[in-house]
C-alpha cells in the first residue's frame, strides 16, 4: 500500500494523534511534513521530533530522497 500525503491537514492529524494511523501511516505522514516544510513551520514540537525522526533514520531529508 502506497502511504504518501498530498493532504496537509491529515498529516498534521495523524502527527499530532488526533487521526489514527498504523506506523507506516505515522511514518509518511511525517514524511510529507519534511518533504513539504511544515515540520520547520509549524510549533517547534513538529521540528523536534522531525529532526529525531530523521536522524534515526526513519524519515529523510528531501535532499536524500533521490538517493535511494
Amino acid at each position: 500500500m502506497d502511504y504518501t500525503y498530498n493532504d496537509d491537514y491529515t498529516a498534521i492529524g495523524i502527527a499530532e494523534g488526533f487521526i489514527e494511523a498504523d506506523t507506516q501511516e505515522y511514518i509518511a505522514a511525517w514524511q510529507h511534513l519534511v518533504d513539504t516544510g511544515l515540520a520547520w513551520q509549524l510549533q517547534g514540537w513538529f521540528g523536534r521530533t522531525a529532526a529525531g525522526l530523521i536522524h534515526a533514520g526513519y524519515v529523510k531529508r528531501p535532499s536524500e530522497m533521490n538517493k535511494d
